[in-house]
């Protein structure tokens, strides 16, 4: 169940970036979003540290965070598609995966 909220408070960090640049766009609505996003992001979070080391949960939560936001900039926003991007992209999510493999 740590790992499942693990993975849920990573695509709630991504929810609340998302908003994040929807707000830097004036999207006044985005505020509250975000501020819910991260919320739920932190106590996901903090509840998946229960049982999961820290370390481990950190990492493997900034990689969800990371990969997904670079993935969303690049397909919604239009943010560079070149190939070291997702070479480097592919390095988060090895990491990630492994701090799950060895934890």
């Amino acid at each position: 169940m740590a790992w499942l909220a693990l993975v849920g408070a990573g695509l709630f960090e991504v929810f609340g970036v998302v908003n994040m640049k929807r707000a830097a766009m004036k999207k006044w609505d985005a505020i509250i979003l975000l501020i819910i996003g991260f919320a739920c992001s932190f106590s996901l979070l903090s509840y998946a540290m229960n049982t999961i080391p820290m370390g481990t949960a950190y990492g493997v939560w900034t990689g969800i965070g990371t990969v997904g936001s670079a993935f969303l900039g690049m397909f919604i926003y239009g943010e560079p598609k070149d190939a070291k991007r997702l070479f480097f992209i592919g390095l988060i999510l090895a990491a990630a995966i492994g701090l799950k493999l060895i934890g």
